[in-house]
């Protein structure tokens, strides 16, 4: 069973450990023993536990999961060389992570935080050489797709690493209307969970519009809803939300 070291243990970390822990052998490297124990009594499986300062790399699949202005400073209480870095670092170039940790090849990953129900969308980009590797591994926490640049890895950020909180207000806001309009929070809440579910099936072979479409009848509930929302600007919300955060990557590297 390959053994993959994680670098970080914070919330991305344990999201992403939930996934391979049936899979994998873990290692856990952080800078306070205390927390890699609560990581691992979280997680609830026995992980290996090291501290940074002078943690040999030589030749370990590493995922690194600290936080992008503190890629520099760790990289520098490391020996030996990685065999290869996965990074799930927002706007981290493979440039700097290059550059701030010695490692023979470089992955950048953008999943989120449904990898730890194995659901997780994540995206990919660098050395060719590991694309399948790559994918196989961050295929276990749920969806992965390769691009072909770090533009598009910096835009996708947006969209899929950014993503759940962008439904979550959505959910928590269609809740709230229901509740505005006499509907019990428990009821309300139960009711948007199951359309999330069923929501999530459906879009995987419907084009968002056709789906629409075929909702929306004339004159009826879903067309005033609707039109509610195109009033209120929530398609151009949507489109300035993946622009603001691809614009923060950027800012980020």
């Amino acid at each position: 069973m390959q053994t993959i070291t994680f670098i970080g243990n914070g919330n991305m970390a344990l999201s992403i450990a939930q996934g391979l822990k049936d899979k994998y052998k873990l290692e856990i490297v952080g800078r306070d023993m205390k927390k890699l124990k609560q990581f691992e009594d979280t997680l609830g499986v026995s992980v290996k536990k090291e501290l940074m300062m002078d943690f040999s790399i030589e030749g370990k699949t590493l995922l690194l999961c600290v936080k992008p202005a503190n890629v520099q400073e760790v990289g520098k209480l490391f020996v030996g060389k990685a065999r290869v870095l996965y990074s799930v670092l927002a706007g981290t170039t493979l440039e700097k992570l290059e550059n701030s940790i010695n490692t023979q090849a470089v992955v950048r990953s953008m999943p989120n935080l449904a990898a730890s129900v194995g659901k997780s969308m994540t995206t990919l980009t660098g050395d060719p050489a590991f694309k399948e590797e790559a994918e196989a591994l961050l295929g276990t926490i749920g969806y992965t797709r390769w691009l072909h640049s770090e533009k598009e890895i910096d835009i996708a950020t947006g969209l899929a690493g950014s993503g759940p909180a962008y439904l979550a207000l959505i959910a928590e806001a269609l809740a709230d209307g229901a509740v505005k309009q006499g509907l019990k929070r428990d009821d309300a809440m139960a009711i948007m969970r199951g359309l999330f579910n069923g929501f999530g099936g459906l879009i995987q072979d419907i084009h968002p519009a056709l789906l629409k479409d075929g909702v929306m009848s004339p004159g009826g509930t879903t067309a005033a809803g609707y039109g509610a929302l195109e009033h209120a600007g929530v398609r151009s919300a949507c489109m300035q939300a993946i622009e603001s955060a691809y614009k923060k990557a950027i800012e980020l590297s």
